[in-house]
């Protein structure tokens, strides 16, 4: 009853401050390139999560904007994730996005301004070509966020990981850092439509460059950053292997 109670008058209070905030920054976006607009969206995505009764607290090394482009492979467990990323990192990133979520109305409007980039999971030539866009602007020194999941967890647990993104490092050595997203899932779950009040957490891994990886194939660079992905959620000292 509390949750449901909490919901009510948390829910009202998010979507008037992602409404505010997203014409806020679609208007600024007619004058100023997206890359120029991160600490607008910093401020924003932390505005949306206090909205959602959400305290972000951040942990490890934020890697710095000057080694960009950076590919950040995060583990995927609420719409929480996005605000997340978008209040933590200090430089400009995008993301690969489902292309259903284009369609909503603001989000889709918001997306697109910001440079999202729409994949077609189902699709496989589309989505090998959402992926070379992606690389493309990897190689320009853009900086991308993707879930290897692929879509939000049902169980709260790491799920099995994609090889998209795996190609596009390994295309492009772009250095990789994995980060750990908790208390998320907990806070909106995807089977759920109330919210938890609480505190988010991020954690940043050490950043793996190309010379660590590239010697690696898909699947074993696959398997690693998954247990670093998982190591990192469950507050393990890393090791590069």
């Amino acid at each position: 009853m509390f949750r449901t109670i909490v919901s009510i008058i948390l829910w009202p209070l998010a979507l008037t401050v992602f409404v505010l905030g997203a014409f806020v920054y679609i208007l600024l976006t007619f004058i100023f390139k997206p890359t120029q607009l991160y600490p607008v969206a910093n401020i924003v995505c932390r505005l949306m999560l206090l909205a959602g009764g959400q305290w972000l607290k951040v942990e490890g090394r934020r890697p710095d904007k000057n080694g960009q482009p950076y590919l950040y492979l995060f583990n995927h467990e609420s719409l929480m994730d996005a605000f997340m990323l978008g209040g933590s990192v200090k430089h400009y990133i995008t993301a690969v996005g489902a292309e259903y979520q284009f369609s909503y109305p603001i989000w889709g409007t918001l997306a697109r301004r910001h440079g999202a980039i729409p994949i077609k999971r189902d699709k496989l030539t589309k989505a090998i070509y959402s992926l070379d866009k992606a690389e493309e602007a990897i190689r320009k020194g853009i900086s991308f966020i993707i879930s290897p999941e692929g879509t939000r967890t049902l169980s709260g647990q790491l799920g099995e990981f994609k090889k998209g993104p795996f190609h596009v490092a390994l295309n492009t050595g772009v250095t990789i850092v994995p980060v750990a997203l908790m208390g998320a899932y907990e806070a909106k779950k995807k089977t759920d439509w109330r919210l938890s009040p609480g505190i988010l957490t991020i954690r940043f891994g050490e950043p793996i460059t190309a010379n660590q990886y590239k010697s690696l194939d898909i699947d074993t660079l696959r398997a690693h950053l998954r247990e670093k992905i998982q190591q990192l959620i469950d507050n393990k000292s890393e090791g590069i292997k």
